[in-house]
């Protein structure tokens, strides 16, 4: 994450629960505090070990580094643990917003800490939304303990898996058992050691309609005829969890193993995609706001052409923007969260399409101008900005490329589902 300081000050991680909204909860507030205390006194001084390690090994060795393990345990000790699901936390989606927001500030490091980390938040939502008891006994438990790691497993190279109904991997029914035949990449998670399981998604009834071709079955790692092959970097970075291509040949799973009802593979895919993109949105905030305390504070050290950078009308403009777009884009995330505490994921889809498309692209703006003010370090590893710059563009693609989000808003806009009307006005 780079040698310079990062912009790791208190009075930058102050209180992002505000009015607009119901008043948060006492143990929301009490949670909040100790989760900035958490973050000023154990991530970011971590954040050395974390890089070391990961120099040491190389980008190849997908081992989970031991500050990890450690943050997790201190974590969990002070209640910060599985936070984003309301069964376990008690919190709502906007009281959420606030924590995963300060996560995302180190986001490599305080969301597994607290066991809040994509690919597995989503899959632990989709196991205890339609797992049957033995699953969530078998995968789902482990997994709120911060035992084993996960995979999702639908993007393909060879169809457009922006559109999902293309799927090509079959799944198909012998017996007591399921075959899995077919190819994945971009499988976020599976080459991390501790990936136990695949979510995996499939055709099972090519004949059937459209959105009900589709099924989710579960893959342990270990099954003869699942090969995890090269991870893909992003932006030339190795993630420690890994992008992989999983291959797919003859697998036989239980038919236990079926996550839901056979055909409802489209349906369950869009009830996980949800949450997990306004998670995603939330800690994005964070990355946002600890670039431009890093642009406001490198424009205050640095001198050019005789006066700081900070006094250049140029760079005072760049600052300006930046915390426009960032509380922008904040307040769409949690009217998106907001809705979906107060009316259900499907009422908030288009709010939550919309916050995944702006969020992102503010962050990058945020980010970008931040590399600008620093230079050479911040198109290097001397600084996290580059990190941060790879790992937000590529948001614009996963979770749904922004042209699909774009559609979906625009269908609603011209059909019966706008997000704001007024009463038409009549005129005589």
């Amino acid at each position: 994450m780079g040698a310079m300081a990062a912009a790791t000050s208190p009075r930058s991680l102050g209180s992002t629960l505000y009015d607009a909204y119901p008043a948060p909860s006492e143990q929301a507030v009490a949670l909040h505090a100790e989760l900035v205390d958490f973050m000023e006194t154990e991530v970011f001084p971590a954040e050395a070990a974390y890089d070391a390690y990961r120099e040491q090994v190389g980008p190849e060795d997908h081992t989970v580094p031991p500050v990890v393990e450690e943050l997790k345990k201190k974590a969990r000790s002070r209640g910060l643990w599985n936070l984003f699901l309301p069964s376990e936390s008690g919190l709502t989606q906007l009281e959420y917003a606030a924590m995963a927001e300060l996560s995302g500030w180190s986001n490599e490091l305080a969301p597994e800490a607290m066991n809040c980390q994509a690919p597995d938040t989503g899959n632990m939502e989709l196991l205890h939304l339609i797992g049957t008891e033995e699953q969530q006994r078998q995968w789902l438990d482990p997994l709120l303990r911060g035992e084993i790691r996960s995979a999702f497993a639908m993007t393909e190279p060879a169809v457009a898996s922006s559109d999902a109904t293309n799927i090509a991997t079959r799944i198909v029914r012998d017996g007591d058992d399921y075959v899995v035949n077919g190819t994945k990449w971009w499988s976020s998670g599976a080459a991390d050691p501790r990936c136990s399981l695949l979510i995996t998604m499939g055709k099972t009834d090519p004949e059937a309609a459209t959105h009900r071709q589709q099924s989710m079955i579960i893959v342990a790692a270990d099954t003869p005829g699942v090969s995890i092959k090269r991870s893909y970097p992003v932006f030339g970075r190795q993630d420690q969890h890994g992008h992989c291509v999983v291959e797919f040949h003859d697998v036989r799973v239980p038919a236990t193993n079926l996550l839901g009802e056979e055909g409802g593979g489209f349906a369950a895919a869009q009830a996980r995609l949800g949450p997990g993109r306004i998670h995603h949105v939330m800690r994005a905030l964070g990355a946002g706001e600890r670039a431009l305390q890093m642009m406001v504070e490198r424009t205050q050290e640095r001198v050019a052409f005789g006066r700081p950078l900070a006094e250049q009308s140029s760079v005072r403009e760049r600052i300006a923007e930046s915390r426009i777009q960032l509380e922008q884009a904040r307040a769409l995330c949690h009217r998106a969260a907001y809705v979906i505490d107060s009316q259900g994921n499907k009422a908030a889809r288009h709010l939550i399409a919309a916050a995944k498309v702006a969020v992102p692209r503010a962050v990058n703006d945020v980010i970008d101008r931040a590399i600008q003010v620093h230079g050479g370090a911040g198109i290097s590893d001397a600084t996290p900005l580059a990190m941060m710059y790879g790992w937000h563009r590529a948001m614009r693609i996963f979770d749904g490329p922004d042209e699909v989000h774009l559609t979906s808003l625009a269908r609603a806009e011209l059909g019966a589902e706008p997000l704001f009307t007024l009463p038409k006005p009549h005129f005589t």
